[in-house]
Protein backbone atom coordinates (compact mmCIF):
# COMPACT_ATOMS: atom_id res chain seq x y z
CA UNK A 1 0.00 0.00 0.00
CA UNK A 2 1.69 3.42 -1.02
CA UNK A 3 1.06 5.76 2.33
CA UNK A 4 2.18 8.60 0.08
CA UNK A 5 4.75 9.40 3.04
CA UNK A 6 7.30 10.32 0.53
CA UNK A 7 9.47 13.52 1.03
CA UNK A 8 7.21 14.33 3.97
CA UNK A 9 8.63 16.11 6.54
CA UNK A 10 8.13 14.12 9.81
CA UNK A 11 9.59 15.11 13.08
CA UNK A 12 10.04 12.44 15.23
CA UNK A 13 11.10 12.96 19.50
CA UNK A 14 12.69 10.59 21.34
CA UNK A 15 14.07 9.49 18.00
CA UNK A 16 17.78 8.54 19.26
CA UNK A 17 16.89 5.49 21.41
CA UNK A 18 18.46 1.96 21.36
CA UNK A 19 18.46 0.34 17.43
CA UNK A 20 15.29 -1.64 17.77
CA UNK A 21 13.52 1.12 20.35
CA UNK A 22 10.04 2.36 19.55
CA UNK A 23 11.34 6.05 18.28
CA UNK A 24 14.51 4.35 16.12
CA UNK A 25 11.96 2.14 14.74
CA UNK A 26 9.47 4.52 13.70
CA UNK A 27 12.50 6.36 12.00
CA UNK A 28 13.36 3.48 10.27
CA UNK A 29 10.11 2.46 9.01
CA UNK A 30 9.46 5.90 7.60
CA UNK A 31 13.33 6.42 5.68
CA UNK A 32 11.53 2.66 4.11
CA UNK A 33 8.14 4.63 3.37
CA UNK A 34 10.02 7.70 1.68
CA UNK A 35 9.46 10.57 4.04
CA UNK A 36 12.28 12.45 5.43
CA UNK A 37 12.55 12.07 9.55
CA UNK A 38 14.12 14.87 11.60
CA UNK A 39 15.37 13.15 14.69
CA UNK A 40 15.33 15.41 17.89
CA UNK A 41 16.84 13.61 20.82
CA UNK A 42 19.48 14.43 23.81
CA UNK A 43 21.36 11.08 22.33
CA UNK A 44 24.23 11.58 20.31
CA UNK A 45 23.40 8.23 18.74
CA UNK A 46 20.95 10.24 16.72
CA UNK A 47 24.00 11.53 15.02
CA UNK A 48 24.71 7.98 13.58
CA UNK A 49 21.44 7.45 12.79
CA UNK A 50 20.83 10.57 10.62
CA UNK A 51 24.16 9.65 8.49
CA UNK A 52 22.80 6.25 7.79
CA UNK A 53 20.05 8.00 5.99
CA UNK A 54 21.79 10.33 4.32
CA UNK A 55 24.45 7.65 2.77
CA UNK A 56 20.65 6.55 1.46
CA UNK A 57 19.75 9.47 -0.53
CA UNK A 58 17.99 10.78 2.25
CA UNK A 59 17.66 14.24 3.72
CA UNK A 60 17.35 14.00 6.95
CA UNK A 61 18.99 15.35 10.02
CA UNK A 62 19.73 14.96 13.51
CA UNK A 63 19.03 18.08 16.19
CA UNK A 64 20.47 17.00 19.45
CA UNK A 65 18.47 18.71 21.75
CA UNK A 66 17.47 18.29 25.86
CA UNK A 67 13.48 17.62 25.10
CA UNK A 68 13.02 19.09 28.96
CA UNK A 69 14.13 22.02 28.07
CA UNK A 70 11.69 23.88 25.96
CA UNK A 71 14.36 26.70 25.04
CA UNK A 72 16.00 23.99 23.00
CA UNK A 73 12.85 22.98 21.55
CA UNK A 74 12.05 26.11 20.63
CA UNK A 75 16.11 26.01 18.78
CA UNK A 76 15.55 23.03 17.40
CA UNK A 77 12.00 24.16 15.30
CA UNK A 78 13.67 27.27 14.32
CA UNK A 79 16.69 24.69 12.57
CA UNK A 80 13.83 22.69 10.89
CA UNK A 81 12.26 25.77 9.64
CA UNK A 82 15.31 26.93 8.51
CA UNK A 83 16.63 23.75 6.43
CA UNK A 84 12.97 22.78 5.07
CA UNK A 85 10.84 25.33 5.76
CA UNK A 86 7.36 23.32 6.76
CA UNK A 87 6.60 20.31 8.78
CA UNK A 88 4.33 17.55 7.54
CA UNK A 89 3.64 15.68 10.40
CA UNK A 90 4.75 16.00 14.12
CA UNK A 91 5.22 12.71 16.04
CA UNK A 92 5.77 13.38 20.01
CA UNK A 93 7.08 10.30 20.85
CA UNK A 94 9.50 10.95 23.76
CA UNK A 95 8.84 9.32 26.77
CA UNK A 96 10.44 7.36 29.67
CA UNK A 97 9.05 5.61 32.60
CA UNK A 98 11.11 6.75 35.09
CA UNK A 99 9.88 5.64 38.28
CA UNK A 100 9.05 9.23 40.09
CA UNK A 101 6.13 7.98 42.43
CA UNK A 102 4.96 9.01 45.59
CA UNK A 103 8.33 8.63 47.78
CA UNK A 104 10.14 10.31 45.04
CA UNK A 105 10.87 14.79 45.57
CA UNK A 106 8.70 16.65 44.03
CA UNK A 107 11.91 18.23 42.09
CA UNK A 108 11.41 14.98 40.40
CA UNK A 109 7.93 14.36 40.13
CA UNK A 110 8.42 18.07 38.53
CA UNK A 111 11.15 16.71 35.93
CA UNK A 112 9.53 13.70 34.63
CA UNK A 113 6.35 16.02 33.56
CA UNK A 114 8.81 18.26 31.94
CA UNK A 115 10.42 15.43 29.81
CA UNK A 116 7.25 13.58 29.71
CA UNK A 117 4.52 15.68 29.15
CA UNK A 118 5.59 20.13 28.63
CA UNK A 119 7.92 18.53 26.46
CA UNK A 120 4.78 17.60 24.03
CA UNK A 121 3.29 20.58 24.86
CA UNK A 122 6.02 22.82 23.64
CA UNK A 123 7.15 20.74 20.93
CA UNK A 124 3.58 21.09 18.88
CA UNK A 125 3.37 24.67 20.11
CA UNK A 126 6.61 25.69 18.33
CA UNK A 127 5.53 23.35 15.32
CA UNK A 128 2.11 24.51 14.60
CA UNK A 129 2.71 27.30 12.38
CA UNK A 130 4.87 25.13 10.20
CA UNK A 131 2.32 22.43 11.02
CA UNK A 132 -0.52 25.05 9.53
CA UNK A 133 1.32 25.75 6.48
CA UNK A 134 0.89 22.20 5.36
CA UNK A 135 -2.30 21.35 6.90
CA UNK A 136 -0.09 18.49 8.57
CA UNK A 137 -0.88 16.15 11.65
CA UNK A 138 0.12 15.10 15.18
CA UNK A 139 0.62 11.86 16.42
CA UNK A 140 1.10 11.50 20.30
CA UNK A 141 2.80 8.18 21.74
CA UNK A 142 0.93 7.18 24.73
CA UNK A 143 0.94 4.62 27.57
CA UNK A 144 -1.43 1.98 28.90
CA UNK A 145 0.05 3.17 32.24
CA UNK A 146 -2.21 6.64 31.88
CA UNK A 147 -4.95 4.40 32.06
CA UNK A 148 -4.41 1.45 33.98
CA UNK A 149 -1.94 2.62 36.64
CA UNK A 150 1.30 1.16 37.17
CA UNK A 151 2.21 1.71 40.30
CA UNK A 152 5.80 3.86 41.54
CA UNK A 153 5.32 6.12 38.76
CA UNK A 154 3.28 8.83 39.53
CA UNK A 155 5.41 11.38 36.88
CA UNK A 156 4.70 9.45 34.07
CA UNK A 157 1.37 8.27 34.93
CA UNK A 158 0.36 11.90 34.91
CA UNK A 159 2.16 12.94 32.32
CA UNK A 160 0.84 10.36 29.84
CA UNK A 161 -2.28 10.82 31.33
CA UNK A 162 -2.16 14.51 29.96
CA UNK A 163 -0.84 13.81 26.71
CA UNK A 164 -3.89 11.82 26.22
CA UNK A 165 -6.02 14.91 27.09
CA UNK A 166 -4.27 16.91 24.87
CA UNK A 167 -4.72 14.40 22.00
CA UNK A 168 -8.45 15.33 22.60
CA UNK A 169 -7.61 18.94 22.92
CA UNK A 170 -5.91 20.06 20.33
CA UNK A 171 -7.97 17.79 17.81
CA UNK A 172 -10.59 20.50 18.78
CA UNK A 173 -8.64 23.33 19.02
CA UNK A 174 -7.12 22.52 15.22
CA UNK A 175 -10.01 21.36 13.24
CA UNK A 176 -10.11 25.03 12.10
CA UNK A 177 -6.76 24.25 10.39
CA UNK A 178 -7.72 21.12 9.36
CA UNK A 179 -4.77 19.48 11.73
CA UNK A 180 -5.45 15.89 12.46
CA UNK A 181 -4.58 14.85 16.25
CA UNK A 182 -4.58 11.64 17.00
CA UNK A 183 -2.60 9.02 19.94
CA UNK A 184 -0.93 5.72 19.40
CA UNK A 185 -1.61 4.02 23.57
CA UNK A 186 0.86 1.50 23.67
CA UNK A 187 0.81 -1.45 26.51
CA UNK A 188 3.86 -4.02 26.93
CA UNK A 189 6.29 -3.84 23.66
CA UNK A 190 9.16 -5.84 23.36
CA UNK A 191 12.10 -2.92 23.40
CA UNK A 192 15.92 -3.13 24.34
CA UNK A 193 14.53 -1.22 27.07
CA UNK A 194 12.33 -3.66 28.33
CA UNK A 195 15.06 -6.55 27.83
CA UNK A 196 17.74 -3.81 30.20
CA UNK A 197 14.71 -3.98 32.80
CA UNK A 198 14.26 -7.80 33.19
CA UNK A 199 17.83 -8.19 33.54
CA UNK A 200 18.02 -5.94 36.84
CA UNK A 201 15.50 -8.93 38.18
CA UNK A 202 16.70 -12.43 39.88
CA UNK A 203 13.73 -14.25 37.92
CA UNK A 204 13.65 -12.07 34.70
CA UNK A 205 12.77 -14.63 32.25
CA UNK A 206 9.77 -15.91 34.75
CA UNK A 207 8.78 -12.17 34.85
CA UNK A 208 8.67 -12.12 30.83
CA UNK A 209 6.30 -14.92 31.17
CA UNK A 210 4.00 -13.98 33.20
CA UNK A 211 3.92 -10.71 31.54
CA UNK A 212 3.21 -12.28 27.74
CA UNK A 213 0.58 -14.70 29.88
CA UNK A 214 -1.78 -11.67 30.09
CA UNK A 215 -1.68 -10.69 26.94
CA UNK A 216 -4.37 -12.02 25.32
CA UNK A 217 -3.69 -11.74 21.40
CA UNK A 218 -0.85 -14.45 20.73
CA UNK A 219 0.63 -14.60 24.03
CA UNK A 220 3.07 -12.12 23.23
CA UNK A 221 4.34 -8.36 23.65
CA UNK A 222 3.90 -6.36 20.74
CA UNK A 223 6.57 -5.29 18.75
CA UNK A 224 7.81 -2.02 17.96
CA UNK A 225 7.32 -2.69 14.15
CA UNK A 226 3.84 -3.42 14.52
CA UNK A 227 3.83 -0.05 16.46
CA UNK A 228 5.55 1.89 13.72
CA UNK A 229 3.14 0.30 11.07
CA UNK A 230 0.09 1.78 13.04
CA UNK A 231 1.62 5.20 13.27
CA UNK A 232 2.57 5.12 10.08
CA UNK A 233 -1.09 4.32 8.17
CA UNK A 234 -2.14 6.74 10.81
CA UNK A 235 0.12 9.86 9.97
CA UNK A 236 -0.79 8.95 6.31
CA UNK A 237 -3.78 10.42 3.78
CA UNK A 238 -5.36 6.77 4.72
CA UNK A 239 -5.97 8.12 7.69
CA UNK A 240 -7.79 11.12 6.88
CA UNK A 241 -10.68 11.64 9.01
CA UNK A 242 -9.47 10.03 11.63
CA UNK A 243 -8.83 12.96 14.54
CA UNK A 244 -9.06 12.94 18.42
CA UNK A 245 -8.36 9.17 18.29
CA UNK A 246 -6.57 6.79 20.76
CA UNK A 247 -5.71 3.67 19.62
CA UNK A 248 -4.28 1.07 20.96
CA UNK A 249 -1.74 -1.29 19.78
CA UNK A 250 -1.49 -4.08 22.26
CA UNK A 251 -2.78 -6.74 21.62
CA UNK A 252 -5.95 -6.80 23.33
CA UNK A 253 -4.51 -6.42 27.21
CA UNK A 254 -6.19 -2.98 28.09
CA UNK A 255 -9.72 -3.57 27.23
CA UNK A 256 -10.80 -7.54 26.35
CA UNK A 257 -12.13 -9.33 29.09
CA UNK A 258 -10.05 -10.83 31.66
CA UNK A 259 -11.73 -14.14 31.24
CA UNK A 260 -9.35 -14.64 28.29
CA UNK A 261 -6.68 -15.10 31.02
CA UNK A 262 -7.71 -18.30 32.30
CA UNK A 263 -6.29 -21.07 31.65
Amino acid sequence: MNLRLKDKIVVVTGAAGIKGSIGETIVESLANEGAVPVLVDRNDRGIGYANQLKERGIDSIFIKTDLANHEQIKKAVETIERKYGRIDVLINNVGVNDGAGLDSSIEDFISSLKLNLISCFAMTKYALPLLKKTKGNILNIGSKVALTGQGGTSGYAASKGGVLGLTREWAVDLIKNEIRCNAIVVAESWTPAYQNWLDTLKDGDEKKKAIESKIPLGKRMTKPKEIADTCLFTISEKSSHTTGQFIFVDGGYVHLDRSLLTE
